[in-house]
């Protein structure tokens, strides 16, 4: 099996899983506004879309650095623990999951399990994954797929804080904003406290 055999591998078996998930979501009580959001979703297509056309098209793709066979499967397996992250968040989440920006009914903050270590576990999960392949492929297309998927992320992220707030109370949700970080764990006041 070939590194870019894994990578096709762990991509496709977590885009299928998680299109099979899209099913277990509770219905939606209210919804942002699709005008709100139509920045971050272009981008993430834009994520996914520009690399597609980039190679379809045959356009050269010189590499600017090359990982090597190991560094190719080590990057290619290094995945995994972005997919599985994002599934934990996904498990941890249960039904008030949902693709758009939406409050559920009995919707309330999740500060647990992987929301304890980052607000967006799930965006977190996943960049890793793309992280780990862009550096393997090391080029023009996937650095632009890189940064429009950070900034499609971060931006429907800052949506859906945004919303939440609204709905489920801008003081429950800002004390969680001051405890946990968006997107990349790091150690909090609170996580050195417990642990010194």
């Amino acid at each position: 099996m070939t590194p870019s055999v894994v990578f096709d591998t762990t991509w496709s078996l977590w885009a299928l899983s998680w299109i099979l998930a899209a099913f277990w979501s509770a219905p939606a009580v209210e919804r942002r506004d699709w005008r709100a959001v139509w920045l971050p979703y272009a981008l993430i297509v834009l994520a996914i879309v520009f690399p597609l056309a980039w190679h379809q098209a045959g356009m050269a793709s010189p590499r600017w650095w090359n990982v090597g066979r190991g560094g190719a499967y080590a990057l290619a397996f290094a995945t995994i623990p972005g997919f599985l992250f994002a599934w934990w968040a996904r498990l941890h989440l249960g039904p008030l999951w949902s693709p758009a920006i939406t409050r559920k009914q009995n919707h309330r903050v999740i500060d647990t399990g992987p929301y304890a270590l980052v607000r967006h576990p799930i965006y977190t999960g996943i960049l890793w994954a793309a992280l780990t392949s862009d550096i393997a492929a090391a080029n023009l297309p996937a650095l632009v797929s890189f940064a429009a998927l950070v900034g499609g992320f971060w931006l429907k992220a800052r949506v859906e804080e945004q919303f939440l707030g609204e709905q489920l109370g801008e003081d429950a949700y800002a004390a969680y904003r001051r405890r946990v970080p968006m997107l990349v764990p790091w150690p909090t006041r609170r996580a050195w406290n417990i642990s010194c």
